[in-house]
């Protein structure tokens, strides 16, 4: 069974609870803290927005009074938080906030005789308005980017500017979260926390550039399917980046049977931020769960039994209520006779049980496919709760892990990246004091689980900092993993080990060592594919030569150009015997995409001979011809490669198709061709409309085409090509020509 993390179906609960997160952040009164809030609906936007507003601009009233020579006398009241809209035509929020501190400096208060009294603290920035910049000029654009990337000056020197005694709330769409990743990587260092609302955005392109996973959903399966897929950018030459290959991964997560509990966690008994920020919201639920299950005596007191805990299972009884009525009477169930015995003073070891049992209903929800939050937090809760109860349970090194992997899950589910972070380095703790208490000896099947669950979290602990470290711990826990899971115990999970060490040893490569790492990887990966009959398990077959074509494609960037690539091609083929349009169309998709890739590099080598480069530039289009008929018939959250770059490159393979001196076509063909490679800059050009780096390069490409039309076909040719640009573009293309 697998638990399915899917877009969220309630976009108002997942935004309530994404505002509470947000709102505690700031009313915390931090100083020096950036906060990101990303939303691409306006309307929404500016509702929250303005709900932050009112609600903490002035949270002691319109007044402030003070004492002065013994009488109360009042002063306007100086806010808490400040909304700005960004100055567009400078738009430099530093600059900005400082001159609404120069206008509005912080008021003294408790000034008297004996005490020159202190000023208010300096307020919160919320700051709105980045997504006008995308109708601005590029070079505003670059502005405000520019002047985000002079600002670590800023914070490596905090006393020369006041705001940072405060915090900084920027509202932006998510191109603009992206832009700011790539564009000013110092300002995006310093952020303490994203928090991301969903609603339906203002028209805009965003494609993911981070790695998404082999199924239609990220999904994780309890039982013994180890699975998961990640996607790598691949670059040379006039490509610029825009080609992105396919590297995939399993993960394990096993769950183990139901078992006794118990503890010995004091540092870990703290209840996650994340609970705490949904009882707000749980709280309106509870009256209405009792009334929905037909009793209209509401739940007696529960003294005993933490609130949290409480008000959270009541909140996944309220969902289910009317369609299992007779499921979610037990968790209730169980919760009264949790309280009955903490009455009962009744021992540690019972308590722990009831708890167990508890955290058992919810995990078996879980693994049905259930994983939403509310069920995620109470299974967390109630082992939490066991252990702390009784720590003598032989059982505890898999109550660790089922902690570790809950804590997983939940950065699994959609989260704010700083949360995510957090919950995945919880759970290494968890699966690192799983390890502490077994013995690989008497325990190996455990004791190999337990790593390669580690192994998984470091991996994607690396996506957040320290990736060269993370990925190296990654592949020291993979290895520990198979010293102890043999092919005689189990084929399947030993070549789905080897496989995930063979990912963790490709992206070690990218930043150690490279040609060792990738012919390591190459060697795992081997390893793996020995295991798997592509008849009985053809997906994970040709998801394994899809990576070894990708460590050999990566190898040929250092050594053996020749003889790698065309290996690279050769298993990349063979994939696409199992990875069929029919099967599995997104991943055949992106085997297709590699493969153009592939081939489009082994034609621009200096040693390959004009004749054999054309035979590949056809096959490089061809390919990616194929990839992106596929991805037209596939929404666009279900690609792992960026289709526009895929545009791109393949205009790249027209045009360089045609213009090659060896090109033996007629005046037809080079038309034809020609048109291809204009038709799909101008495609990949719409796509790239939010990152103006990438527009620019395109950009550039069309012109270069437009340049080929007249050299080919003469002025009839130009006119041909400017009869297919778009009438806006005209007044910028024409003096380049």
């Amino acid at each position: 069974m697998s638990v399915n993390d899917t877009a969220h179906s309630n976009n108002f609960t997942w935004n309530r609870q994404v505002y509470h997160r947000l709102k505690l952040a700031l009313s915390l009164d931090l100083r020096r803290q950036i906060f990101l809030a990303v939303c691409d609906d306006l309307h929404l936007r500016n509702q929250v927005a303005a709900r932050l507003h009112s609600t903490l601009a002035y949270p002691v009233g319109q007044v402030l009074y003070q004492p002065s020579d013994g009488q109360a006398t009042s002063t306007p009241a100086y806010p808490r938080l400040v909304t700005l809209r960004l100055n567009l035509s400078e738009p430099n929020l530093i600059v900005q906030i400082s001159q609404w501190l120069a206008n509005y400096p912080p008021p003294i208060v408790g000034a008297s005789k004996d005490s020159p009294g202190r000023p208010l603290p300096i307020p919160v920035f919320q700051i709105v308005g980045v997504e006008q910049l995308t109708k601005q000029p590029v070079a505003v654009q670059r502005s405000f980017l520019h002047h985000l990337r002079l600002s670590e000056q800023y914070f490596s020197s905090p006393e020369s500017n006041r705001f940072l005694e405060s915090s900084l709330l920027l509202w932006v769409s998510r191109p603009w979260l992206s832009a700011i990743q790539q564009s000013a990587p110092q300002f995006w260092r310093w952020r303490t926390g994203v928090f991301v609302f969903a609603g339906e955005p203002t028209p805009t392109t965003h494609n993911g550039d981070y790695p998404e996973r082999f199924s239609s959903s990220r999904s994780l399966d309890l039982g013994s399917l180890e699975q998961s897929i990640l996607e790598e950018s691949v670059s040379e030459a006039e490509l610029q980046g825009t080609a992105t290959t396919k590297l995939e991964f399993e993960d394990e997560f096993n769950l183990p049977p139901e078992i006794p509990a118990n503890q010995t966690l004091k540092a870990q008994e703290t209840i996650p931020t994340t609970s705490e920020l949904l009882q707000s919201s749980l709280q309106q639920q509870e009256y209405a769960a009792s009334r929905s299950s037909g009793n209209n005596n509401p739940w007696p007191p529960l003294s005993h039994v933490s609130k949290e805990l409480t008000e959270l299972v009541i909140a996944t009884i309220n969902t289910k209520i009317a369609e299992e009525p007779d499921d979610d009477w037990q968790p209730q169930q169980v919760l009264w006779e949790i309280e009955e015995l903490h009455s009962q003073q009744a021992s540690a070891s019972a308590l722990a049980a009831a708890y167990h049992h508890l955290g058992n209903l919810y995990r078996l929800r879980i693994e049905q496919g259930q994983s939403t939050l509310e069920n995620l937090m109470v299974a967390i809760l109630a082992y939490q709760e066991a252990i702390a109860y009784d720590e003598a349970s032989p059982q505890l090194p898999d109550i660790l892990n089922d902690l570790g992997t809950l804590y997983w899950m939940l950065y699994r589910t959609p989260q704010d990246s700083e949360s995510g972070q957090t919950y995945i380095e919880q759970g290494i703790e968890f699966y690192q004091l799983a390890l502490k208490s077994i013995s690989p000896q008497t325990h190996p099947e455990t004791y190999a689980r337990i790593q390669n669950n580690l192994g998984t979290a470091y991996g994607d602990l690396a996506r957040f900092s320290n990736p060269a470290e993370n990925w190296q711990q990654a592949v020291l826990a993979y290895s520990e993993a198979l010293r102890y899971r043999t092919v005689e115990m189990d084929a399947l999970k030993y070549a789905a080990c080897q496989n995930n060490l063979g990912t963790a040893y490709w992206h070690l490569a990218q930043y150690d060592q490279p040609i060792v790492h990738l012919k390591q990887a190459i060697a795992s990966y081997n390893e793996a594919l020995v295991h798997y009959n592509p008849q009985q398990e053809p997906l994970k077959y040709g998801m394994i030569q899809n990576n070894i074509g990708t460590a050999y494609w990566n190898l040929a960037q250092y050594e053996q150009p020749v003889q790698n690539l065309r290996l690279a091609i050769e298993v990349y083929r063979e994939a696409l015997k199992y990875r069929t349009p029919a099967t599995v169309p997104n991943a055949c998709a992106a085997t297709q995409n590699n493969l153009g890739t592939a081939y489009w590099h082994l034609a621009n080598l200096p040693q390959t001979t004009k004749d054999v480069r054309q035979k590949l530039l056809k096959l490089c289009i061809a390919a990616y011809e194929e990839a992106i008929a596929l991805a037209h018939s596939l929404s666009s959250k279900l690609l792992s490669f960026d289709l526009f770059a895929t545009h791109n490159n393949l205009g790249l393979a027209h045009y360089q198709l045609v213009t090659d001196n060896s090109f033996s076509g007629d005046q037809v063909m080079r038309s034809q061709h020609l048109e291809a490679a204009l038709d799909n800059h101008l495609q990949a050009l719409k796509g790239f409309s939010q990152q103006p780096e990438a527009y620019q390069t395109t950009f550039t490409y069309i012109v270069k085409t437009i340049r080929a039309f007249h050299s080919e076909l003469g002025i009839q040719g130009q006119n041909l090509a400017l009869s297919k640009v778009p009438g806006q573009l005209l007044p910028e293309i024409l003096p380049k020509l």
